[in-house]
């Protein structure tokens, strides 16, 4: 059986999202952010961390793809091929890198920085996170998800970050984009993960 560790409220969201839609068999086990538990599973003390018997993974977007990957048949993973593998790992990295940098920023600076060094950064992470929408409406195009017309890892990625830009009232100014968010945001495993490991 996974555990899936990490703090409720925290990106631990989208391993358990990723595990309810899969249908596979999970323990939540809270562990706070750079507490002794999470150092013994993680250098940084960061979470979350997936537990799969001896192998201990970290970072969400590594998370989800090695469950997409393991569980191939579940149809969440890459398109067939080197090229399939690409496609997705590039979604992936924009998803990190572009879409949740602006956010991140954000949260660090109004909760997570020592008083002293925090500054009002709401200006350039709305405007930042505005350009990455717009990019993110570009490469949806007409497609349903990121991958195409089936629901993917990369959905679980991107759907967790929009209900953070929204909690976060940033604006989501493309109607495609909003329409995306709800159909991902809308399914009843991201429901089930938010009783399990949502804010309490």
């Amino acid at each position: 059986m996974y555990k899936a560790v990490g703090s409720r409220g925290s990106r631990v969201s989208r391993v358990v999202w990723m595990l309810e839609e899969l249908g596979e068999p999970y323990e939540f086990v809270p562990v706070k952010l750079r507490s002794p538990e999470a150092y013994a599973l993680n250098p940084s003390g960061k979470v979350p961390i997936l537990i799969d018997d001896e192998l201990t993974i970290t970072d969400s977007a590594a998370i989800c793809t090695y469950l997409a990957d393991k569980h191939a048949d579940k149809g969440m993973g890459a398109n067939i091929g080197l090229a399939g593998r690409a496609e997705m790992d590039s979604w992936m990295h924009f998803a990190q890198s572009e879409v949740e940098a602006p956010l991140w920023n954000k949260l660090r600076h109004r909760f997570i920085l020592p008083d002293e060094l925090r500054v009002d950064v709401g200006p350039a992470t709305a405007h930042d996170f505005a350009s990455e929408v717009k990019a993110l409406d570009r490469r949806l195009g007409e497609n349903q998800y990121a991958l195409g017309d089936r629901f993917s890892a990369v959905d679980v990625m991107l759907g967790d970050m929009g209900a953070w830009a929204r909690a976060g009232r940033f604006r989501i100014e493309s109607d495609r984009v909003n329409a995306y968010m709800d159909r991902v945001l809308g399914r009843p495993a991201r429901a089930r993960s938010q009783a399990v490991c949502g804010f309490q």
